[in-house]
C-alpha cells in the first residue's frame, strides 16, 4: 500500500514544477507534525516556533499543493496534449478510468485531499487556539509587546488572558481582532508603530463585557481600609503611614454613596473629552433619580461644545485604565519593595539612595544596569566604608531589586521611562477623580462638581508616624482608652516594620 502511493507521487510529480511541490508539501507536513508533538509535550514552548509551526508550514504546505496542478498546466501548454492524454501516457491504463467507474486513480486523488482538508483545518484551528495564548500575543512581536508582557506577567490579572480583554467573543469580535493583527504585522514590518505605543483607550471592549464578567458592581458596598507605606529620604528611611477608609459602595440610583456609585446599574455617567482622550472633560453630566441630567460644563474647554463631539457612558476602565499593565510610580515602587524586605532598611539613606540610582535617564537598559550598581556602591564606598564592607551582600542584593524595578518599568527601544503611562486611579496631578471633581466643571448655577476629599474616603493618617493618626477617641466597653491607639496597635502587631 506503502509503495503505491510513493508510486502515485512520483508519477504526479512528473515536472520540476511538480517535484517542487511534491518536496515542499511533503517536508512541511513532516516538519509541522513533528514541531506539533514538541509543543503538546512541552519540548519546545518558544512563541516564534509557534510562529513557524502555524504560519510558514501551513503556507508551504498550500504552495506546495499548488504546484503539483500547476505543473500539469503546464505541461499541457508545452505539450499540447489533453489532460487525458497525459494520464494515460504517466499512469497504468487500469487506472486510468472514469472518475463513475471507480477508478483508483480518482480513489487516490479523493483520498489524498480528504486527509489534506483535514490536516489544514486541524492546523488551522491550532492555530487560532495558539494565537489566544498570552504567551503569543506578549513575545511573538518581543520589542513591541516586550513592556505590555512584563507588565502584565505581574499585574492582579496575570491569569486572565489577554483575548478576555481584547477580543472578545463571537465570530465578528474574532474577525475584527485578525484584521486588527494585519494591520500590526504591517506596522512592525515596515516601523509604522508609535513609541511609546498609545493606550488603546477607544479600541478597549465595553466593561459590562469583561470587567463585570468578575466584578460586579451590585457587591461594591460598605467600605475598605487600604494603608500606603511611605519611607523617608533620611538616614534612616523612617516609615510613614497614610490610612485611608475607602468608600466603595455603589449605592443606589440617584444616591452619592461611595466610589463605585459612578457605574452603578441604577446610574449613569456621562461626558465628552478633548479629542476623546478621556483626560479633559469638555462636560460632565450624572442621572438624577427622576431619569432627568445633571450637566457641568468645563469653563476651560466651552469653545468644545461642539454636536459632533464623542459622547462616553462612564465604565470601569475610564479609572481602571491600567487594571493590567501596570506602571509603577519610582517612590512607590522602591516604598513597596522595602515594605516587603527585599531591601535591608538599616542601609544608611537607602530609600534617597535607590531613588537616585533608578530615576536619571539612561541611554539603554545596559547602561542602566551598570549606572544603578555605580551609583549605590559608591555611596556608601565613599561615605560608610566600614557599612560597605560588612553589608556588601545586602548592597548588591539591594542593587539587584533596583535592577529588577528599572527592568519591569523602563523600555528605552519604545522610548517608555518614568511617568510615559499613567493611572487614573486616585489623583496624582490632574489625572484620575480631578478630570471631573474639580473647580472648573460647574453647572448652570455656577455649582461646581464636588471635589472634597471625603467624598471618596475618610483620611485616618496621611504620612504620619501614627497610622491611625485622625482617628478621634472612642472608648471601649472593655477597657478605657482611645480605639485610635487599639487599632493601632493592632495594625502594627500585624505589620511590623
Amino acid at each position: 500500500m506503502f509503495v503505491k502511493y510513493l508510486n502515485f507521487i512520483r508519477r504526479v510529480s512528473v515536472t520540476g514544477i511538480g517535484k517542487t511541490g511534491v518536496i515542499l508539501t511533503t517536508s512541511s507536513f513532516i516538519t509541522l507534525v513533528l514541531l506539533e508533538l514538541a509543543r503538546l509535550t512541552g519540548t519546545i514552548t518558544n512563541a516564534y516556533v509557534g510562529l513557524v509551526t502555524y504560519l510558514l508550514f501551513p503556507l508551504l504546505f498550500i504552495i506546495g499543493l499548488l504546484l503539483i496542478p500547476l505543473g500539469w498546466y503546464r505541461l499541457k501548454k508545452k505539450t499540447g496534449k489533453s489532460t487525458a492524454e497525459l494520464l494515460e501516457e504517466t499512469f497504468e491504463s487500469d487506472d486510468v478510468k472514469s472518475a463513475l467507474t471507480g477508478s483508483k486513480l480518482f480513489r487516490t486523488i479523493a483520498l489524498f485531499s480528504v486527509i489534506n482538508i483535514l490536516f489544514l483545518g486541524v492546523i488551522s484551528v491550532q492555530m487560532l487556539g495558539f494565537m489566544d495564548e498570552s504567551r503569543f500575543c506578549g513575545t511573538a512581536c518581543h520589542d513591541v509587546m516586550n513592556p505590555e508582557w512584563v507588565t502584565y506577567q505581574q499585574s492582579p490579572h496575570a491569569r486572565v488572558a489577554c483575548v478576555q480583554c481584547h477580543v472578545g467573543e463571537g465570530a465578528g469580535a474574532l474577525f475584527n481582532s485578525k484584521l486588527n493583527g494585519i494591520w500590526q504585522i504591517v506596522s512592525v514590518t515596515f516601523n509604522l508603530y508609535e513609541r511609546p505605543i498609545p493606550t488603546p483607550v477607544r479600541q478597549l471592549r465595553p466593561a459590562r463585557e469583561t470587567c463585570e464578567k468578575c466584578h460586579w458592581p451590585e457587591k461594591f458596598y460598605g467600605s475598605r481600609l487600604i494603608t500606603r507605606y511611605h519611607y523617608g529620604d533620611n538616614e534612616n528611611s523612617s516609615l510613614l503611614y497614610t490610612t485611608l477608609n475607602l468608600k466603595i459602595d455603589a449605592g443606589k440610583g440617584g444616591e452619592k454613596a461611595g466610589i463605585h456609585w459612578h457605574i452603578g446599574r441604577a446610574n449613569e455617567v456621562r461626558y465628552t473629552s478633548v479629542d476623546d482622550e478621556r483626560e479633559h472633560m469638555i462636560w460632565v453630566e450624572a442621572r438624577r433619580s427622576d431619569g432627568s441630567y445633571h450637566r457641568f460644563y468645563n469653563r476651560e474647554w466651552a469653545a468644545h461644545r461642539a454636536e459632533d463631539l464623542v459622547e462616553r457612558a462612564m465604565d470601569c476602565v475610564d479609572c481602571h485604565n491600567r487594571a493590567t499593565h501596570i506602571y509603577e510610580d519610582p517612590e512607590q515602587a522602591v516604598d513597596e519593595r522595602l515594605h516587603k524586605g527585599l531591601m535591608e532598611l538599616s542601609l544608611p539613606y537607602l530609600k534617597r539612595e535607590a531613588l537616585r540610582a533608578i530615576k536619571p535617564g539612561y541611554a539603554d537598559t545596559s547602561a542602566a544596569l551598570e549606572e544603578i550598581a555605580r551609583s549605590l556602591r559608591n555611596f556608601y564606598e565613599r561615605n560608610y566604608p566600614e557599612t560597605a564592607s560588612q553589608k556588601k551582600t545586602s548592597i548588591d542584593a539591594a542593587v539587584e531589586v533596583l535592577r529588577d524595578i528599572y527592568r519591569r518599568n523602563i523600555h528605552p527601544q519604545m522610548n517608555i521611562t518614568w511617568g510615559s503611562y499613567f493611572g487614573h486611579i486616585g489623583h496624582r496631578g490632574n489625572t484620575g477623580c480631578f478630570r471631573c471633581h474639580n473647580s472648573s466643571l460647574v453647572d448652570s448655577t455656577g455649582t461646581a462638581i464636588n471635589y472634597d476629599c471625603t467624598l471618596c474616603h475618610s483620611i485616618l493618617s496621611n504620612r504620619e508616624k501614627d497610622p491611625f493618626k485622625y482617628l478621634g477617641p472612642i472608648n471601649t466597653d472593655e477597657k478605657d482608652y482611645p480605639m485610635h491607639q487599639y487599632l493601632r496597635d493592632e495594625f502594627l502587631r500585624s505589620f511590623p516594620r
